[in-house]
């Protein structure tokens, strides 16, 4: 009943939103009904009065009378139809951009991923297309079916009981559709998310599969996916596919028994013959709706369970009020007894981790694999939420920040590079379309990465295609870095950024990280090879989702060496009131670093 109400709520606003235009629908529907009496109304004309009095002109008449009301009907429905289109358009272009905001925050917030994780896109295509086809048209139609079944009432009392019994039973056949049909729909849907994420798996790893012969055995996974998807559209299609055809054999059946019983009242002279041949008419119009509505009965079902789906997604992501915008920070980054876990998990990986850096440090995090590394890394940047504990720049949460806010404080440098399909330009400026050109190259030069890129084909021109693919694994990670500095955020996290550098590399993920501590900014670097952390002053020590020592690097790497747990004796935590020296630091040897490592 909730689901109902949320799916109730979310239509019910699309259709106050787009009120004036489904006033002009109701109203042409109203007007296209009336003109849908042309035919009986001819007809009965022509059998009652021309056929008695061999009158071609009234003949003539009529028939151009009718030719021109039924002109006038298909001109109106035509605007209907194009009216209804445009209200499902204005209804994607109202959640488009809240559902884009859910499909980039939803693997983030819980365990779907792949095509399951554009499943918001596809409910808003379905409520879109049912809101731009016949469905309304059906539901307009629905309150005429009474007034049609009155006047063949009025032509007499036994056509409209045997019209009004027939009327019963298909309306019972929709009601039948709906029950029977609800968990088909709900399976095919599941179903199809299993088929979509597969193949984008499969799309995905293509290099795998070819390179080690799986391509069999994947297909063998495929086809048994496919198979559970295409039987679960077996169910649906025989519930409404076979319920449709009883309904319309039934509808030919009622529509052949007013015939017949109108045929026997004409016997009887208790009915004219126009007034026949105007009930059959009259009563196949009347049904036409429901007709109409069983047709679209799987679109409306997918329509209702997507709003199900989009209103309770959009409960769980509304954040409320957007915050009070605040002041860049200057000073401080503050970690306080952070606990986090992958999306949809409960249990942490990373427990109690706390620290605080000021202004113009580099804290360096190393550890084994599994260590919960790369987690903190994700915590500390916002992407992955807090299951306690909280992060604070100068003072303030980050729910304190807009995400646009937040995001222009923080430069991301992931483990998995992810460029995107435009211009190196486009991509070191994060898509920022009021980005200069001197802020896209000064960000470039911070991460030495300028010269690269003039010597590419077009320049920051250079179309980079989905993914980076035009790029070698060494060039994205670099432009990545590019981006990740661009604007000068105050906190700059790398995790890995060095994994596919050579020498030259290397020595220019270490210029950046000073560039970043000379302007007063905050480096927090993820390392395994020692030659991330030769420009850090801090380093913290991570083994099972713990921080078991964080102080000064060269101490740090000493004690961890002679084999001790706790925090290095007489070590300084990294606090506000630490003082931190910006040239660079003595460099321990690179065997020491590398066995910490």
């Amino acid at each position: 009943m909730a689901s109902v109400r949320r799916s109730s709520s979310l239509i019910g606003s699309a259709i106050r939103s787009a009120r004036g235009p489904f006033i002009i629908v109701a109203v042409l529907s109203g007007v296209v009904n009336l003109l849908a009496l042309t035919g009986s109304i001819y007809m009965m004309q022509v059998y009652d009065r021309v056929m008695s009095s061999h009158s071609v002109p009234t003949l003539v008449a009529l028939s151009l009378v009718a030719a021109w009301f039924y002109l006038i009907q298909g001109i109106l429905e035509v605007v209907r139809s194009r009216i209804l289109i445009r209200v499902g358009m204005a209804f994607d272009e109202t959640y488009a951009n809240r559902v884009f905001d859910a499909v980039v925050r939803l693997p983030l917030r819980s365990s779907r991923s792949g095509a399951e994780a554009l499943l918001p896109i596809r409910d808003i295509d379905a409520i879109r297309t049912f809101l731009s086809g016949n469905g309304p048209i059906a539901v307009f139609d629905l309150p005429w079916m009474p007034i049609y079944l009155a006047l063949i009432c009025l032509l007499h009392p036994a056509l409209g009981l045997l019209a009004v019994g027939g009327a019963t039973v298909l309306c019972f056949m929709t009601w039948l559709t709906d029950s029977k049909s609800g968990d088909a729909s709900k399976e095919v849907s599941r179903e199809a998310g299993h088929r979509m994420a597969f193949a984008e798996s499969g799309r995905r790893n293509a290099e795998i599969i070819q390179a080690m012969g799986l391509t069999e055995r994947m297909a063998k996974r495929w086809s048994a996916i496919n198979y559970r998807f295409l039987k679960q559209n077996e169910i649906l299609s025989d519930v409404s596919g076979g319920l449709g055809g009883v309904s319309k054999v039934f509808r030919y059946i009622l529509q052949s028994a007013v015939l017949g019983l109108g045929a026997f009242l004409v016997l009887k002279q208790e009915l004219s013959g126009g007034s026949m041949i105007g009930a059959s008419i009259i009563m196949s119009r009347s049904l036409a709706p429901v007709e109409m509505a069983i047709a679209n009965w799987k679109s409306f079902i997918a329509a209702r369970q997507s709003a199900v789906r989009l209103g309770e997604l959009f409960k769980h992501l509304d954040e409320g009020k957007e915050p009070m915008p605040l002041p860049p920070p200057t000073r401080q980054l503050s970690a306080e007894g952070l606990y986090l876990a992958p999306p949809g998990g409960r249990e942490a990986t990373v427990q109690n981790a706390s620290f605080t850096l000021t202004a113009g440090q580099g804290l360096g995090i190393i550890g084994p694999s599994a260590a919960g590394k790369s987690t903190l890394a994700r915590g500390l940047v916002g992407v992955w939420p807090l299951l306690r504990g909280t992060i604070r720049l100068d003072g303030a949460a980050y729910d304190q920040w807009s995400n646009e806010a937040l995001g222009r404080q923080i430069g991301y440098l992931p483990q998995d590079i992810e460029l995107f399909d435009g211009s190196i330009a486009e991509n070191i400026a994060r898509f920022d379309e009021t980005a200069t050109s001197d802020q896209i190259v000064a960000a470039a030069q911070a991460a030495s990465v300028h010269d690269m890129i003039l010597h590419l084909a077009n320049g920051y021109g250079t179309r980079i295609g989905e993914g980076g693919n035009s790029l070698s694994a060494g060039q994205r990670q670099r432009v990545a870095l590019a981006r990740a500095l661009f604007g000068n955020p105050f906190l700059v996290v790398l995790d890995e950024p060095n994994s596919n550098l050579d020498t030259e590399g290397d020595n220019a993920l270490t210029e950046a990280i000073k560039s970043v501590r000379l302007r007063g900014g905050i480096v927090i670097v993820i390392a395994h090879r020692p030659s991330a952390i030769a420009a850090v002053d801090q380093l913290a020590f991570m083994v099972g989702g713990q921080i078991q020592a964080i102080g000064p690097r060269d101490e740090v790497l000493r004690k961890i060496m002679q084999g001790q747990s706790g925090a290095p004796s007489g070590s300084k935590p990294a606090t506000a009131t630490t003082q931190v020296a910006l040239e660079a630091p003595t460099t321990p040897t690179a065997s020491a670093t590398e066995a910490a490592l």
